[in-house]
């Protein structure tokens, strides 16, 4: 067990985090466990006096973190110097065989397909995802599914930010004993801090987690209100996808696809993702992407769990595979790993 400092909030992230790096993961607000914390705009707030427990600094992603001592906690060893997106045992192409998920999944759907499959056999009690805003079209927000329909309404990707840590807590307060964690890089970093400590009533209710690849992600008022509505007249109500294959593509539920360079949406990423290292959530148990590939799934397989519950889907036909061998894919998650390291040492 990790011997916590006994320090504030305002000496550790109020200073050192909170101004410039602070990614507004929402770890820090959700395990403070005298509530001094409140979560307003994306970032943490300082509503009443401070403990000075030490908690919310030690399972901060973005304050001390050391990830070859997170690897040995996950692995029980570090990376090697080739193992250029993190420690795996298995890398494979997938994809859900239903339908129903195929049509509303962002790409393969394999993790759609898992969480329900693992849903129905008892793997799980719950899974803690992003899904939509209902009063603003888009807009990500977390989201607690504890049915197969809130795990198939929660399908495909959301690009704006989605403080998932927060339907984590609901989880623990609905007394949920085995949770999937879906998360992007960060997040899984502050779950692996969690469970290094450990802080018990939170790690031991994740039994899965699930990262997702993340170049970057964007500002809701950016990339939603400005750029698409104000810019280019897309009522974002109207719009049933938006995907990333070389540039932003925006699907509308009338079956029109309006193609955005790229360089037009990173106007509008948030600030605090150039401070990540980590593309493909080196950290979880299972890291998936689409990675240019057209209704295909790249999976990462990390961990002994993580294989054993992707196999029996597969045994049970719940997704198909294929070889990942010679496929661009694969160069291009070496590429883009590689890339987002440089980026946040620079």
């Amino acid at each position: 067990m990790v011997q916590i400092p006994k320090v504030s909030f305002e000496e550790t992230l109020g200073k050192h985090v909170l101004p410039s790096s602070c990614i507004g993961c929402a770890s820090c607000v959700v395990v403070c466990p005298f509530n001094c914390l409140e979560y307003i705009d994306e970032k943490p707030f300082l509503a009443r006096e401070c403990k000075s427990c030490g908690i919310c600094a030690q399972v901060c992603p973005r304050y001390d973190l050391f990830i070859p001592e997170l690897e040995k906690n996950v692995y029980n060893r570090e990376r090697m110097g080739n193992e250029d997106f993190g420690i795996y045992r298995k890398i494979v192409l997938a994809q859900t065989t239903d339908q129903k998920i195929r049509n509303v999944c962002q790409d393969g759907g394999v993790v759609t397909a898992l969480l329900i499959y693992a849903l129905n056999e008892g793997y799980i009690d719950g899974a803690v995802l992003s899904g939509v805003n209902e009063t603003e079209p888009l807009k990500a927000v977390p989201k607690l599914a504890t049915t197969a329909k809130e795990i198939l309404d929660c399908a495909g990707t959301r690009y704006t930010y989605s403080p998932n840590m927060i339907a984590l807590k609901e989880g623990i307060i609905q007394k949920k004993k085995k949770l999937a964690f879906v998360g992007t890089p960060d997040q899984i970093q502050a779950i692996r801090k969690i469970q290094a400590l450990p802080l018990k009533k939170f790690s031991e209710a994740v039994a899965l987690t699930i990262g997702v690849f993340c170049s970057e992600c964007f500002t809701y008022e950016g990339l939603i209100r400005q750029l698409l509505h104000s810019e280019l007249g897309i009522n974002a109500a109207d719009v049933a996808k938006i995907n990333i294959k070389g540039k932003l593509l925006v699907t509308t539920k009338s079956g029109d696809v309006k193609e955005i360079q790229l360089k037009e949406a990173k106007k509008h990423v948030r600030n605090c993702i150039a401070l990540c290292s980590d593309f493909s959530s080196e950290l979880a148990d299972m890291s998936v992407g689409g990675l240019g590939l057209e209704s295909w799934t790249l999976t990462v397989l990390r961990t002994e769990k993580a294989e054993e519950l992707f196999w029996k889907a597969n045994s049970n036909k719940v997704i198909r595979t294929r070889p990942i061998e010679d496929e661009k894919a694969l160069d291009l998650l070496v590429k883009l790993s590689r890339r987002k390291r440089v980026r946040a040492i620079c």
